[in-house]
């Protein structure tokens, strides 16, 4: 129950960092006593409340700033709730050792140095010559997923945390913990989801979130760590088909899914 709060208090968080976020207000999103929720909320979370605010706004704007590159450092900077361009890149330059505009210049010539797709769709002739040849014989390259947006009606999942590197450790997750726990409540053969909460360029590997979950009946609760939450409507599918299909479906609706995973986690926050 404390985690289901934390977890509650940490989407609330994501969802105003624009605002001005005072232990009171977040203490009563938890349901706790400020002081009890400042106690717990470092125990649980392995920092301070004071200390996660301020890394929160500085790997969101990190973010921001590769993402969207015609907002102005000021901009961003309002947005994840600094009161001036000055304050934010100080507390950036502690957070990443560089100013806000050096990061920004930094990351969109490392992403160009890598990957270059609009030259490859605008000349498929000389992305084909291109591709890596090994013995003589061209390898296997990543075909374009071909996604879409599509509509689904809300949905109860409930969800097990993974705090850690992704990657492997997240194929260990699901096979060590996530199934176990889906046999256990008899969900196997519910439709499964993978959120990644966190971008593990700006995010230290082992302060990443991912949840695991899956569909669960309309009111049914699972039993065991599990979390339970209500997504919206909007995600992303694919027409792939093959051994990465499932993953790669995982994958994209994690991507237009989080916006509305986490505003339902405040939605929830009545029920306790």
């Amino acid at each position: 129950m404390y985690l289901d709060r934390m977890h509650r208090v940490t989407a609330y968080i994501d969802q105003h960092l624009d605002q001005f976020l005072d232990l009171e207000t977040l203490a009563e999103v938890a349901h706790f006593s400020p002081f009890h929720f400042h106690r717990l909320f470092s125990a649980l979370m392995g920092e301070t409340l004071g200390a996660y605010l301020r890394r929160r706004r500085c790997e969101v704007a990190a973010t921001r700033l590769l993402a969207q590159p015609r907002l102005s450092i000021l901009q961003i900077a309002l947005g994840v709730g600094f009161g001036s361009a000055e304050a934010f890149t100080h507390a950036f330059g502690v957070r990443f050792g560089c100013s806000p505009t050096t990061w920004r210049l930094q990351q969109a010539a490392e992403r160009a140095a890598t990957s270059n797709p609009d030259q490859a769709n605008s000349k498929p002739d000389q992305a084909q010559q291109d591709k890596p040849i090994k013995n003589g014989v061209p390898l296997k390259t990543e075909t374009p997923m071909n996604v879409q947006i599509i509509e689904r009606k809300p949905t109860q999942i409930a969800y097990l945390r993974h705090v850690g590197p992704y990657g492997q450790p997240i194929n260990a997750f699901w096979q060590t913990q996530v199934y176990p726990w889906m046999v256990a409540n008899g969900l196997i053969g519910q439709a499964r989801y993978g959120i990644s909460h966190d971008d593990p360029r700006v995010t230290a590997a082992e302060q990443c979130r991912y949840d695991a979950g899956c569909e669960i009946p309309a009111g049914v609760l699972a039993r065991g760590d599990a979390q339970n939450r209500h997504p919206g409507r909007t995600v992303r599918g694919t027409q792939l088909q093959g051994s990465r299909c499932r993953f790669r479906i995982r994958l994209a609706r994690t991507i237009t899914r989080l916006a509305s995973f986490q505003r339902a986690a405040t939605r929830q926050s009545t029920d306790v």
